[in-house]
């Protein structure tokens, strides 16, 4: 097989070119700027591009695919001649589908909790020695790459709510066409590619329509959004599975679940934690490993990178660093953390920082999101608004929008640092919730100073 890829240095298309690169196929790729770790993983294996920049010379009739990614624009010269040579164009999720259409499918979507839930999933069979491929959006321990295709008789994938590509503006999940769908809530997110709530919704829908006929839908059951839906688009060729919290303790600081009889003390904790949990174990459930064997392998399961990772610690402050940011992961994260120190100090550091949450439209979606902090605080810079050609941000609007007493809101970097350095943390839990950095500041240096 002869592949080539259109914008090889993307997180994920380098990965897939890697992974099919270790399978035997013959891989070329190209791309306008390569950033670090794709380089040094492309290099690695030998499939770095000679020279930076598009080069239609490496399109030639002989090419077996031409997978596109996200960052080739429509009028990307490589994709130009690959359709004037009527050569079969993919994107990123229609290739994944294309090798594994022998495969049993596994596909976690929704709103939030796709990571964890796609990982979990990934650790439990990996413990028990099953061969499988995987499409996860985080590293993971014991996982060198976070995409896999290989000939196992299952794939497990993180299924992605936005568009494929350049040219396929469908959402990524509505290429996999799942054996084994999971759907772990709705909350809308993401307004500039879904300008509407309906039009959100409706993604779900159609990904719903796709499980394979006599497949399984795993949802949950407690949000209401989703289970009015699930209810609506009922299908009679496919089975159901509703789940909500399992049943489970809390002692010292230490969660303990209850799974169809078997018991184990968990590494991670939280409601949210917890359904991601039981979903999983239902998709385990259905491809044969039993509630022994997925407690048993689930109990040192410590979570996907930036998912209430614990940063650093001592015996009575706790440092999290999580990839929050939408208004239902927020509260998710801040709730499971007051449930599990109830008698701790709860202190919550939000930065906005994708499109969503820094847009004044949006800031009422973020009501109550903090509401379980003791100490609130949302940080944004001017720069972020910049790159994403927002207008400025109110602080106004946040505090309304936001509704929580006592909330401080900072946009100035110096500001933030200054207040972490004069507070202290003592019998305290501090959560940093982002998808970008605090505008460079230092927050691993924090965490390791305000626990030693």
């Amino acid at each position: 097989m002869k592949v080539h890829f259109i914008s090889i240095g993307g997180s994920v298309m380098h990965q897939l070119a890697i992974a099919l690169h270790r399978k035997g196929y013959q891989i070329t790729g190209t791309d306008d700027e390569i950033f670090e770790p794709s380089k040094t993983n492309l290099v690695s294996e030998g499939i770095f591009p000679t020279k930076m920049g598009w080069q239609p010379g490496l399109i030639t009739k002989d090419l077996d695919a031409v997978i596109l990614g996200m960052h080739a624009r429509n009028d990307n010269p490589e994709l130009q001649k690959a359709l004037d040579l009527g050569l079969k164009i993919y994107s990123f999720p229609e290739y994944i589908y294309h090798e594994s259409q022998e495969k049993q499918r596994i596909v976690v979507g929704g709103s939030h909790g796709k990571t964890t839930t796609t990982s979990m999933i990934m650790h439990v069979l990996q413990s028990l020695q099953v061969d499988f491929d995987y499409l996860v959006g985080a590293k993971l321990n014991g996982f060198d790459q976070s995409v896999n295709i290989t000939h196992a008789p299952i794939i497990v994938c993180e299924g992605d709510e936005y568009p494929a590509s350049a040219i396929e503006e469908k959402p990524k999940f509505h290429f996999l066409f799942p054996h084994i769908a999971i759907l772990t809530g709705i909350a809308w997110d993401h307004i500039n590619v879904f300008p509407t709530f309906e039009f959100y919704l409706e993604q779900f829908r159609i990904f719903i329509l796709k499980i394979e006929a006599g497949g399984l839908l795993i949802y949950n059951s407690s949000d209401k959004v989703l289970d009015q839906l699930v209810k609506e688009c009922f299908r009679a060729d496919i089975r159901y599975q509703p789940y909500e919290v399992p049943t489970h303790t809390i002692m010292d600081g230490k969660t303990s679940v209850i799974i169809e009889g078997c018991s184990t003390v968990l590494d991670v904790f939280g409601n949210h934690n917890l359904m991601n949990l039981y979903a999983a174990f239902y998709a385990c459930k259905e491809i044969g490993v039993t509630a022994a064997d997925f407690v048993k392998a689930i109990a040192d399961f410590t979570g996907a990178s930036k998912r209430l990772e614990l940063l650093a610690s001592n015996e009575n402050t706790n440092v999290y660093r999580d990839f929050a940011h939408a208004p239902s992961k927020v509260k998710a994260t801040i709730e499971a953390v007051k449930q599990q120190y109830p008698n701790r100090k709860l202190i919550g550091i939000l930065e906005l920082h994708t499109f969503s949450s820094l847009n004044e439209k949006f800031m009422n979606e973020y009501n109550g999101a903090l509401s379980k902090a003791d100490v609130a605080i949302v940080f944004y810079s001017k720069h972020a608004l910049e790159i994403k050609r927002l207008p400025d941000l109110p602080i106004d609007k946040i505090q309304s929008g936001f509704q929580q007493p006592g909330l401080m809101v900072m946009n100035d970097q110096k500001q933030l640092g200054d207040w972490l350095l004069k507070n202290d943390f003592s019998n305290s839990n501090i959560v940093l919730m982002s998808s970008g950095n605090y505008d460079g500041l230092d927050m691993l240096t924090f965490a390791e100073r305000v626990t030693h």
